[in-house]
């Protein structure tokens, strides 16, 4: 390639010229990492899907997932005996779950959950259900992992239809029973 005449760029590159021609990013120690590792969604593992189907039909009460040991697909962690499972043993499992790292490093982890919600409306009219995904990313967690989590979101959520209600909970409080309740019914529970 001569300096005095470069190779013409792509028309997309004149039209845009926002485009920052790169193949990766640098982190702390000047190192170059390409960007397709950590932006491409993670493939969703067939049983994910049929697990969604029970707790559609009632007999799951929730589902919780999370990414394989080797970062390379989305799978069940755990899903309820049966539709009468409580909320707290659910909530101490998001809050307690830990991702082993790369490097062997074990840390508090991100999840994603599904949760079927039942409750009574307070004109007396009946109970609903609504079915809810929560995206779980505690603020204490490791970067990368938070970082594959949010990039493979939209590619599980696409393989479950029927989700009425998505939340995005970072600390503790946010998966408090009574403000997701609240936040699920639009104020309309007893």
């Amino acid at each position: 390639m001569n300096l005095l005449h470069p190779a013409p760029l792509p028309a997309i590159l004149l039209a845009c010229p926002w485009i920052i021609l790169t193949d990766g990013f640098r982190n702390r120690n000047n190192l170059t990492l390409p960007y397709r590792r950590l932006a491409r969604p993670l493939p969703v593992d067939p049983e994910c899907r049929r697990a969604f189907d029970k707790l559609m039909s009632r007999q799951l009460r929730y589902i919780i997932y999370k990414l394989s040991d080797d970062f390379k697909e989305i799978v069940i962690e755990s899903t309820s005996e049966g539709a009468t499972e409580n909320y707290d043993e659910f909530r101490e499992k998001l809050v307690n779950a830990q991702t082993k790292s790369a490097t062997g490093a074990i840390s508090k982890g991100p999840r994603y959950a599904v949760y079927d919600f039942e409750y009574k409306l307070a004109s007396g009219e009946g109970s609903r259900n609504k079915v809810t995904f929560i995206a779980w990313s505690p603020d204490d967690a490791g970067i990368k992992s938070k970082m594959v989590y949010a990039s493979s979101k939209e590619a599980l959520k696409r393989s479950l239809s029927g989700i009425a209600v998505e939340l995005q909970a970072n600390e503790q409080d946010d998966i408090e029973y009574e403000q997701i309740i609240k936040t699920v019914s639009k104020g309309t529970a007893a």
